[in-house]
């Protein structure tokens, strides 16, 4: 009898919420302590805030330069949101998935909608959508004013995106209603943990397998 060796691909996790959910702070933590899961950076043509670093934040392009881009296919999905466009690369995603690395994706709401929509086999097996919920408009205010880089009516407009957004969380297959950075990131953990152990993403490694000693029984 041979030792069963197991392999699966990866996982593409889009998570959505408003602004202030901390959708962005856990994909980036997530993917900085796991080595098997990485953060995609997206694009956008909004122009970069006082410490966000091209190509580590965002990848910060011309408006031009991203519909060139969006028309020779280069982008897995894109959107206009507040008056900019944003978009995830192809080449941020698809290499990671095969090589059965976990993609992070912070993506609103229209973002989501595209990914789900895209008739790709590939892109529909791995796909793992995440809501994140705040619990009252007074912590959104509060989570949105601790930022410190938006003035009283960029605030005002990403409340109002935010009701929009809310009525969102029922299309997705799970809805985290955030509580605070620790429990938030370890009900986020265990969401990935559990669809990497999906027996539909595992197949026999037959390569692995053949090469493992068998053993005396």
């Amino acid at each position: 009898m041979s030792n069963l060796a197991l392999k699966r691909r990866g996982l593409l996790c889009v998570v959505s919420g408003p602004s202030g959910s901390g959708k962005t702070t856990l994909c980036r933590r997530f993917s900085e302590t796991d080595s098997a899961a990485v953060y995609a950076t997206s694009a956008t043509t909004r122009a970069a805030r006082e410490g966000e670093t091209d190509g580590v934040d965002y990848y910060f392009l011309a408006r031009e330069e991203f519909e060139e881009r969006a028309t020779r296919g280069e982008f897995l999905e894109f959107a206009e949101v507040h008056g900019n466009l944003y978009g995830t690369l192809k080449s941020e995603v698809i290499a990671h998935i095969e090589a059965g690395r976990d993609v992070l994706m912070d993506l609103d709401v229209q973002g989501a909608e595209n990914i789900r929509n895209r008739e790709d086999p590939q892109i529909e097996e791995a796909l793992v959508d995440i809501f994140i919920l705040l619990p009252s408009d007074d912590e959104l205010l509060r989570r949105l004013g601790g930022r410190g880089t938006e003035t009283e009516e960029q605030t005002r407009l990403r409340l109002a995106n935010a009701h929009e957004e809310i009525h969102h969380w029922p299309k997705y297959r799970y809805t985290l209603v955030s509580c605070d950075k620790e429990t938030d990131f370890d009900t986020f953990s265990a969401i990935i943990a559990g669809e990497r152990c999906r027996s539909t993403r595992l197949t026999a490694d037959q390569e692995a397998t053949a090469e493992q000693p068998e053993l005396g029984l």
